[in-house]
């Protein structure tokens, strides 16, 4: 008894040898990891009011079937380093074996010792490896490794799901506006063709005037029936989303006076996630050539028993160690043939690399250059309409003097619908923008958007 406990311990301080540091750390982690997943999916999150972009962005991380299979492709990497870490660990199991043997009369000896026909074995068995070519290292921090491009994915997923929320809240606030712009210039239209009605029977406004004014109706009642349907397509989409009704959208961000300069942003594209998962991807490749080149090595490995039971002439034997040393000397060329593959595999991942390397900064580029022109136009527009707002004003002061005819007047009142929708749709294509930038550098909102 007394030895096979000296065996056990033994083993166990082979393995401490060869396991590399942080890997208990790290089965530890997959444990843990793997319960608080379970508990963060019973977590809700049902916000009362109107509905924020934060909402709306925490509303579809929860619906998102993207996310969800993100995650659980970490919790497959956490499966992997457990299945990794057991070919490192001693493997104890309890035996019993039964035997019967029939002997004929023809087999059996004239004289001397005769074999018993029947034995039994009670015995606890422990394997253990200790050397595999360094296999089992290669696999475990090849998962380890693997978890953290899967998380950084994961992360990376999460940021792009933002840019499709911004883009569809505030389609839905354009749209909204929009209309309600429209509305406005209706109610314009209509007042004005009253007063145009009120002037032809006094004889100071012509038919042709009113009938101008109602033609320029209609105009804006079909815009008013496509905005619409715009609206309905715009709300569906975020409905898809956030997986819920959709009402009021209340928008709390405003788009930035300014930017920093250009390098500012593109300095920080090492640290966005999809390219920090792209070297891990790189890494993950470069372990399990490593895992394969290990089939080159011998393996070596022991094997003990402590028998509680034995019967037979083997009765009196109180325990066994093997040692069991593999040469490989030639086995075909299997493993020359996926040592090679995967060492193709290794350089494909590299070049995956550096391509994403490369591109990352032309993306921040891009959709700076974009903002910036967005933020110019917005700027010119909200100038445009404020004019505009002014002008129609001053237009129909100038038509009560009899300064104007009631054509200067509808020009106006077009201009203004005019201005007025592009300043909108400039308002907020410069904030989805705002948000493309801000996931192009790679920002994380882990905590918020802030």
């Amino acid at each position: 008894m007394k030895r096979a406990f000296f065996i056990l311990i033994m083993s166990l301080f082979i393995l401490n040898t060869i396991i590399p540091s942080g890997s208990s750390e790290d089965v530890q982690t997959a444990l843990i990891n793997i319960d608080s997943t379970l508990t963060d999916k019973s977590k809700t999150f049902n916000p009362s009011g109107p509905l924020t972009l934060s909402d709306c962005y925490k509303l579809a991380l929860r619906q998102s079937e993207i996310i969800a299979i993100n995650a659980d492709l970490i919790l497959e990497t956490e499966a992997r380093l457990l299945e990794a870490m057991s070919i490192m660990m001693p493997h104890l199991s309890f035996q019993s074996t039964d035997t019967q043997k029939a002997i004929s009369n023809k087999a059996r000896p004239a004289s001397g010792t005769i074999k018993p026909a029947k034995s039994s074995e009670r015995k606890f068995n422990i394997k253990q490896t200790l050397f595999s070519g360094f296999k089992a290292i290669a696999a475990a921090s090849g998962s380890a490794l693997e978890k953290k491009q899967r998380t950084d994915e994961k992360t990376r997923a999460e940021q792009l799901l933002l840019i499709d929320a911004a883009n569809s809240f505030y389609l839905l606030i354009e749209e909204r506006e929009d209309l309600a712009a429209l509305q406005k210039i209706k109610t314009a239209l209509m007042n004005r063709i009253k007063e145009l009605r009120f002037r032809q029977n006094l004889g100071r406004s012509r038919p042709s005037e009113v009938v101008n004014a109602r033609a320029q109706l209609y105009s804006v009642e079909s815009n008013i029936q496509v905005v619409k349907s715009q609206e309905i397509v715009a709300r569906q989409l975020l409905e898809f989303l956030v997986g819920r009704a959709v009402g009021e959208v209340a928008d709390s961000y405003e788009i930035p006076a300014y930017l920093l300069p250009k390098d500012y942003y593109v300095s920080k594209f090492i640290n966005r996630p999809d390219l920090k998962a792209a070297e891990y991807a790189w890494q993950v490749s470069r372990k399990e050539l490593d895992a394969v080149n290990s089939d080159f090595l011998p393996t070596v490995s022991w094997e003990g028993n402590w028998y509680t039971q034995r019967t037979g002439f083997d009765k009196g034997t109180d325990w066994d160690v093997t040692l069991n040393v593999s040469i490989p000397i030639f086995d075909g060329t299997e493993i020359l043939g996926r040592s090679k593959e995967y060492k193709l595999k290794a350089h494909e991942s590299e070049l995956e690399y550096a391509r994403l390397k490369r591109k990352a900064p032309y993306d921040i580029k891009d959709a700076y250059v974009k903002l910036k022109t967005a933020l110019t136009v917005h700027e010119y527009l909200r100038k445009a309409y404020t004019t505009a707002k002014l002008n129609y004003y001053l237009q129909k002061k100038d038509y009560n003097r009899s300064l104007v005819n009631n054509l200067d007047v509808l020009a106006a009142i077009q201009t203004l619908q005019d201005a007025q929708r592009n300043h909108i749709h400039a308002l907020y294509e410069a904030k989805r923008l705002y948000w493309q930038l801000r996931v192009s550098v790679g920002e994380d909102f882990s905590r918020g958007l802030g």
